[in-house]
């Protein structure tokens, strides 16, 4: 270490001797700075970055104590030394407090005694700089994690908001997420009823995003996954060696969601011990890990679904009823993607946007014979089916470019399933290609399957009347024939003529 990196020492003493022999000890771990009274001393402080302050108490002009006194507030970091062959002065001790001294070293000093005391002098400046630092640099990390997660709580409210929930105007969505918003901001349980699919963990999600507990975590468990022998462990957590296998603690699911939101998928599937044990963490608001000797109190909304008519299974003996009311305060139903139509096209559109970004592909768009073929299929599975079959035609299809530049979806991309339209089977059978109709004469019948067979055979063809007409052993004139019989012409945008396909 050279010279300017030592720590700076002032000795301050009107002995020309005494500050030789100060200076003999102290100078080879340290940088010294000499001053014969407190003028001298000011000025070498008001010039030089010094450390430690040794000074002398009797000194001519001003004492040692009131020049310390000065240097406390005017340079409050520098680390004060007072030498005194005097001990029993009153006004000394009085000043010593006052001038915030760091050691009183009385005379006649001991050459070691003097060098450890100013080396645990600067090593204590060191040390008070380096937590000041820190507190500075926590304060700094402080702020920037409260700005990040500020940052990401926006993020998570513009991803998981109810504009999120696509709706036409008039969809019944929009009267269940004007309900949802307007109760997120209430502690209340929620149950929601819907078929698989019907996205009710996003509208969970939007009313956690909407309310108090937005800072707090989401936490989802399919109810139905958990085995009866695990339940106790899952919802309170348990701790290392509760019992074989258990070789650390494990913190339970409401646990995990403390001070935010648990979404409880398929709670009607339950078992009649899932719902015991489910009901005393909701009576008690508190859990008690498996192996733990208190129960730790937790403070979680729950939202609870199921696609089962819990009120017919409270009255069968099935579910029970004070669960039921406990997680039913509000009662809100996603409608399947069939009753709501006017949605399916915005609701495509929004997932063939996220499937082409987790692809890594360029834009694409549907044409309008392919969203008139969503539209008619009944989507059994609903939005989770259509996010199925979005994702397969845009792997499996090379799309056209449409005159914009942009690639087109055609309705050939879809499977014959949805090709098929509205005779898609709606009572989940899947042994029937179409469902037949419910009414209507055996040749209106007959004729409503023969509409469809050549809607979708023509769909997946392109339109190619040529190719159609030999796959369903017909004649050109022949096929044209039904298609005028039945009214069925193409409705998009059709890359080349039947001709040149052909």
């Amino acid at each position: 270490m050279n010279a300017n990196e030592l720590p700076r020492v002032l000795l301050v003493d009107d002995e020309v001797r005494s500050q030789e022999a100060m200076r003999r000890t102290l100078d080879e771990d340290f940088r010294i700075f000499t001053a014969s009274d407190a003028e001298q001393a000011r000025a070498t402080l008001e010039r030089e970055h010094i450390d430690v302050v040794l000074c002398d108490q009797r000194m001519p002009g001003q004492s040692g104590i009131a020049f310390l006194k000065e240097v406390r507030q005017r340079w409050p970091d520098t680390v004060r030394i007072v030498i005194s062959g005097y001990t029993d002065s009153d006004d000394i001790i009085t000043g010593i407090n006052e001038a915030g001294i760091y050691q009183y070293i009385l005379k006649p000093w001991v050459p070691d005694h003097l060098l450890a005391t100013v080396r645990q002098a600067t090593e204590s400046r060191t040390l008070q700089h380096t937590l000041q630092r820190l507190d500075l640099d926590l304060r700094a990390g402080t702020t920037t994690l409260r700005q990040r997660a500020a940052d990401k709580l926006a993020t998570a409210r513009d991803l998981f908001s109810f504009t999120r929930i696509e709706a036409a105007p008039g969809s019944p969505v929009n009267e269940v997420c004007t309900m949802a918003a307007r109760l997120a901001r209430f502690d209340l349980s929620v149950l929601v009823h819907g078929e698989s699919g019907t996205g009710k963990e996003l509208l969970a999600r939007a009313i956690h995003y909407a309310s108090g507990r937005a800072q707090g975590p989401f936490v989802v468990e399919n109810c139905a996954a958990i085995p009866d022998t695990l339940i106790e462990s899952e919802l309170y957590g348990h701790k290392r060696g509760a019992f074989t296998g258990a070789y650390e603690d494990r913190m339970g699911l409401f646990q995990r969601a403390d001070k935010g939101t648990i979404f409880l998928d398929e709670i009607g599937e339950t078992s009649p011990a899932f719902q015991v044990k489910l009901l005393r963490v909701l009576q008690e608001g508190e859990v008690r890990p498996v192996g733990a000797p208190k129960p730790i109190a937790v403070d979680v909304r729950v939202i609870a679904a199921t696609h089962r008519d819990l009120e017919a299974d409270v009255r069968s003996g099935r579910f029970r009823e004070d669960l039921y009311y406990r997680l039913a305060n509000v009662t809100l139903t996603m409608p399947a993607l069939r009753d709501r139509p006017a949605d399916i096209a915005l609701v495509a559109q929004r997932v063939l946007r996220e499937v082409t970004t987790e692809l890594g592909l360029g834009p694409l768009r549907f044409t309008a014979e392919a969203l008139a073929a969503l539209q008619a299929y009944a989507w059994p599975g609903n939005i989770r089916e259509l996010q199925n079959e979005i994702t397969r035609a845009v792997a499996l299809s090379a799309p056209q470019v449409g005159a914009d530049g942009v690639g087109l979806i055609d309705a050939h991309a879809f499977s014959r399933k949805v090709l098929q339209g509205p005779l898609a089977p709606l009572d989940g059978d899947a042994h029937s290609a179409m469902s037949l109709p419910q009414s209507g004469s055996l040749q209106e019948r007959l004729d409503h399957i023969e509409a469809a067979i050549l809607r979708e055979t023509l769909l997946r063809l392109r339109w190619n009347k040529t190719h159609a007409a030999r796959e369903l052993g017909l004649s050109r004139v022949g096929l044209r024939a039904k298609l005028q019989r039945f009214g069925l012409e193409p409705k998009l945008e059709v890359v080349g003529d039947d001709e040149a396909q052909a």
